[in-house]
């Protein structure tokens, strides 16, 4: 296929279509309304299991701290409960803002959630989670995936998770949907909206002259959720406060899709958008639904199809997702659409947006057929598939193995050296000419490599890449490989002293820590028993890739005994030099060390001697460590 070729075929109605075939949606609602509908004591979330999957549903009836009077406040999210959420954030980039309100109730129901987590993955039958949410419940459910995703990935679980709102608020600003999309996280989150529903575009608009208005709709929308009697208790706005609200949204909407816009008041409307949408959205409508994923495209079929309500129905349409569900289940048992096109198109493409516009509700308005088939045009595929862009990078593979090769010849020589000063040393010394070429090398293969990984999150390599055998244990080899002179580089520039140690403060390439991670879940998923395995000979390359890193700071360590009086600072560094001393013998033992690790001259050899000799002396006084100082100042003669 050429580069500037487009995919054939028009996927939002074929996505929409297989979702609907599914029982997700009927059940995911039942539970959501469920929740709903439960007494106030048991409104947080409810939780059942079919056969392997296991579901939880969040209820829409809450009470968000942060939502009535500041509800433009964000807060920022870089971890929760102490798990890292993002493992893509680049230095310099607008941080990861979240709905502070929306927050703050994940936070109080983050306990709960957890430990009825902890027991669904405790069954070994548990294959699947979905996690669901009405409106409010809906946000919170996406704040609770994130969660699941960043806790699963730690431990890596094959539990797969999947989120599915209906009617959810945004929730956080354009770098968190940029975050969830380099996570390769956007699959998991499906966001059913229905065409008229006005609370998924509410926070497009900074209505704070609305503030009030909008509490009693809050209030009559949680009250109708759990009955629609007790609805009809709740104070009702004015037709003129409904009509306000609906031109506040669809105006800040409409900036939102033109970006800055033209002349001072569009750019200043542009400005004050806070949210942005992230993952897949299901769009419905009485004819069918689409999906799909893109965020310049969400938000502009978010303007089209409001455009064809009316502030009643935008308030109304919230609470008639059951309707929905029931209507996109029974078209696909029925067929699905069986409305007839306005013309025989040309092409598979062409009929396929055809489909997708009348499943959209748009086939009716003759005014936004044009702009709705040019949105979803822009979501077109153009250049070539993953698939074809994956074979494309093995050939680019290839082409660096020469690099990766001389490296490997380089290792082997300094490993027979006179010096016996080792790969790592010898290298971190620049003590020849070849030394220089294996930096170059170094260069271009990290390169590549960080070539790789965009294209990762840019998803323009297949889904399952990183699972893919030949490509985790090449990266595998490489890091094994390369980092050892890339920890030589650091210290010999000295950076330790400004930027701390190489594994502290984010100092380490963020490309080791993906391969670290691709390495882990290869060894989960295939019962990989290669470390555990005894070993007749030493490895060929050192398998813990941040030994050397671990070398720099144990003689800092050491140094620090050496110099340090504090007693209880100095029984905290000798815990640290015994604890890494075995956990160094270990590896040896095992054979798991390049025997580059073991030479006469070698960072770690060096060590070793002196800190026996530290240890003879301590011995050999009968002191405490904290009287080392004296000793070494030449205070106390032996």
């Amino acid at each position: 296929m050429a580069n500037n070729e487009a995919s054939p075929f028009e996927s939002s109605d074929m996505l929409a279509t297989f979702v609907a075939s599914t029982p997700l949606l009927a059940e995911s609602w039942r539970l959501c309304d469920q929740a709903n509908r439960s007494p106030a004591a048991h409104r947080s979330f409810v939780a059942e299991r079919i056969g392997s999957v296991a579901y939880v549903a969040f209820s829409g009836v809450q009470m968000v701290g942060g939502w009535y009077d500041t509800w433009r406040n964000t807060v920022a999210l870089d971890r929760m409960d102490g798990v890292a959420v993002f493992s893509c954030i680049r230095e310099g980039e607008e941080p990861v803002m979240v709905h502070a309100g929306i927050f703050n109730l994940f936070n109080s129901l983050l306990h709960s959630f957890k430990t009825q987590m902890l027991e669904i993955l405790e069954k070994k039958d548990t294959k699947s989670v979905v996690i669901t949410g009405h409106s409010i419940g809906g946000a919170t459910a996406s704040l609770c995936t994130l969660w699941l995703l960043s806790y699963l990935r730690s431990i890596s679980s094959s539990v797969s998770v999947l989120c599915i709102t209906y009617g959810s608020p945004l929730l956080g600003n354009n770098s968190f949907s940029t975050a969830i999309f380099r996570e390769r996280w956007s699959g998991n989150f499906c966001h059913v909206v229905s065409k008229h529903d006005i609370m998924p575009r509410l926070l497009f608009a900074p209505i704070t002259p609305l503030t009030s208005q909008l509490n009693f709709l809050l209030h009559f929308w949680q009250l109708s959720m759990t009955s629609p009697d007790f609805g009809k208790l709740a104070v009702q706005i004015t037709d003129r406060e409904k009509a306000e609200l609906f031109t506040a949204v669809m105006d800040y909407l409409e900036a939102a899709t033109q970006g800055d816009g033209e002349g001072e008041s569009q750019g200043e409307a542009s400005a004050a958008i806070l949210f942005r949408p992230f993952g897949n959205y299901f769009f419905v409508s009485e004819y069918g639904a689409v999906c799909v994923d893109s965020p310049a495209t969400i938000t502009k079929m978010m303007h089209l199809m409001l455009a064809t309500g009316s502030p009643d129905c935008s308030i109304e349409d919230h609470l008639k997702y059951g309707d929905y569900v029931d209507k996109v289940s029974w078209q696909f048992l029925t067929q699905g659409n069986s409305s007839i096109l306005r013309s025989i198109p040309e092409s598979s493409y062409e009929a396929g947006l055809e489909l997708a516009i009348q499943s959209s509700g748009l086939a009716n308005q003759e005014s936004l057929i044009i702009p709705a088939m040019e949105c979803l045009k822009a979501t077109r595929r153009m250049g070539p598939s993953p698939v074809l862009n994956a074979a494309a990078l093995a050939v680019s593979l290839s082409k660096v193995v020469p690099f990766r090769a001389q490296i490997e010849w380089y290792k082997a020589l300094c490993d027979e050296q006179d010096e016996q000063a080792g790969y790592y040393d010898s290298f971190k010394s620049r003590s020849s000419r070849k030394s220089m070429k294996v930096n170059i090398n170094r260069f271009k293969l990290a390169r590549f490599w960080d070539d790789v990984i965009e294209m990762m999150e840019k998803n323009e390599l297949p889904h399952d890449f990183d699972k893919r055998a030949k490509w985790v244990n090449a990266s595998h080899f490489y890091k094994l490989l390369v980092e050892p002179l890339d920890i030589a580089e650091y210290y010999r520039k000295g950076l330790h002293r400004t930027q701390g140690h190489y594994m502290e403060n984010g100092n380490r390439e963020r490309r080791y820590e993906m391969f670290d991670r691709w390495w882990k879940d290869r060894t989960r998923r295939d019962g990989a028993t290669e470390e555990n395995s005894e070993r007749s000979t030493f490895a060929s390359l050192t398998q813990d890739s941040c030994f050397w890193a671990k070398v720099e700071e144990a003689r800092d360590w050491l140094d620090s005994v050496r110099s340090e009086s504090d007693t209880n600072k100095l029984a905290l560094l000798w815990d640290k030099i015994d604890k890494f001393e075995v956990y160094a013998n270990q590896l040896i033992e095992q054979k798991e060390v390049s025997k580059d690790v073991l030479a006469k001259n070698s960072s770690y050899s060096i060590w070793v001697g002196d800190l026996r000799e530290l240890k003879q002396l301590r011995e050999k006084l009968k002191v405490f460590p904290h009287q080392l100082t004296s000793i070494l100042d030449g205070e106390v003669v032996p």
